[in-house]
C-alpha cells in the first residue's frame, strides 16, 4: 500500500508539472489525458466581453518573465465603443437612488470575496507577491468596495448643504455626477489600485471607461467578470486592455468624455492633459505615492479625495417670505 501511495503522488506531481508547462497532463491509471483549458482574455464593453475589433492581442508575462496569457489589444474603435456604452448607461445609473448604488457596490464586494482564492493566486503569480501579501491585497480590494458602498448615500450631505445669503432666499447646493470618466488605472497596482480608482467614480453616479494596467491586465479582466456577475448595469464600467500610448490620446480628446483620471498615465500625463484642454475636460492629475505598487493604495481611509473631482455642484435659489 505504501508503494502505491508513493506512485500516486509522483503521478500527480508529473501531471501538475505538465499542466504548468502548458501541455496535457500525463494520464493516471485509467484516466484519459486532458488538454489544459486556456482562458481567452477579452475586453469588457457595455456589459459584454467582445474581442478587439482589430483582432490583435499581446503577450502578458509574470514578474519572472513566464508567459501567462494573451490579452486583447484595444484599438481606437474599441475606445469609441466604450465611450458610447458609458454615455448610454449614464442616465440610468446616475438617476438611481444613492441607497441602491450602495447596494450594488456592496454586491461587487460580496462576489469578489467569493473569488478571493482566484485573485490571490493570480496576484502571487503575476506580480511575484508572497501568498500572504497577495491575500492582504485582495482583502484590501474587497474592503475598498465596501468603503465606497458606504459613501454613496453620505457624500451629498458632506459636500452639499444650505448656504447663507443676504436676502429673502433659500440657497442650496448639491453635488451631481459629472458624466463619463476615462480612467487610466495604476500600472503597478493592477487590483487594489484599479479598485481604488474605479469605485469612487461609480459610487458618485458616474460611468467609466478604464484602461487597465498595460503590463498586468489580467486582474482587471477578472474584476470585469466580477462586475458582470454582480448587479452593476452593463456600460457603467467599460474596461480596455492594451497600450496606454495608443488608446489614451483618443480618450483624452474625446468630446463625450467629461473627466480624466490620469493615475496610471505615467509620462504621458502632460500630453493627455493638453489633449483634454481642447474639449475643456476635467482632469485629475497623477499623485505620486511613496513606495509604489499595491502598498501605495493600502490606506484604509482614503476619504473623499477621489470622489470630489468627478462631481459638479448644482446650486438652487428659492424665494422665501415673498
Amino acid at each position: 500500500m505504501a508503494e502505491r501511495r508513493s506512485t500516486g503522488k509522483a503521478g500527480r506531481g508529473a501531471a501538475e508539472a505538465a499542466e504548468g508547462r502548458g501541455g496535457s497532463a500525463a494520464p493516471a491509471s485509467g484516466v484519459p489525458a486532458r488538454l489544459a483549458v486556456r482562458k481567452t482574455y477579452k475586453l469588457y464593453v457595455g456589459g459584454a466581453f467582445p474581442r478587439s475589433e482589430s483582432g490583435r492581442s499581446y503577450p502578458v508575462t509574470s514578474s519572472s518573465g513566464e508567459h501567462l496569457a494573451n490579452a486583447s489589444l484595444a484599438s481606437r474603435k474599441d475606445a469609441r465603443d466604450a465611450v458610447t456604452a458609458a454615455r448610454k448607461a449614464f442616465g440610468g445609473w446616475s438617476s438611481r437612488t444613492a441607497y441602491n448604488r450602495g447596494q450594488v457596490l456592496y454586491r461587487v464586494a460580496e462576489v469578489l470575496e467569493g473569488r478571493r482564492e482566484q485573485f490571490a493566486a493570480q496576484a502571487a503569480a503575476a506580480q511575484g507577491l508572497s501568498r500572504a501579501d497577495a491575500d492582504r491585497v485582495v482583502s484590501a480590494a474587497v474592503d475598498r468596495w465596501v468603503y465606497y458602498a458606504g459613501w454613496t448615500d453620505k457624500f451629498a450631505q458632506v459636500l452639499g448643504g444650505a448656504n447663507p445669503v443676504a436676502g429673502p432666499f433659500y440657497n442650496h447646493s448639491a453635488p451631481e455626477p459629472t458624466g463619463v470618466v476615462a480612467v487610466f488605472a495604476p500600472q503597478d497596482a493592477p487590483l487594489l489600485g484599479l479598485t481604488s480608482v474605479i469605485a469612487p467614480v461609480v459610487a458618485t453616479g458616474n460611468t467609466a471607461v478604464v484602461v487597465a494596467s498595460e503590463t498586468a491586465p489580467l486582474a482587471a479582466v477578472d474584476l470585469a467578470e466580477v462586475l458582470a456577475t454582480s448587479d452593476l448595469p452593463g456600460g457603467v464600467v467599460n474596461l480596455l486592455t492594451g497600450r496606454v500610448g495608443e488608446i489614451g490620446p483618443h480618450l483624452a480628446s474625446h468630446a463625450d468624455v467629461n473627466a480624466l483620471d490620469l493615475a496610471g498615465s505615467g509620462e504621458l500625463a502632460v500630453e493627455f492633459e493638453r489633449a483634454a484642454a481642447t474639449t475643456l475636460t476635467r482632469v485629475l492629475r497623477p499623485r505620486p505615492a511613496p513606495g509604489g505598487g499595491e502598498d501605495a493604495w493600502l490606506d484604509p481611509d482614503p476619504g473623499t479625495s477621489r470622489m470630489t473631482p468627478f462631481l459638479e455642484t448644482k446650486t438652487v435659489w428659492h424665494p422665501v417670505g415673498v
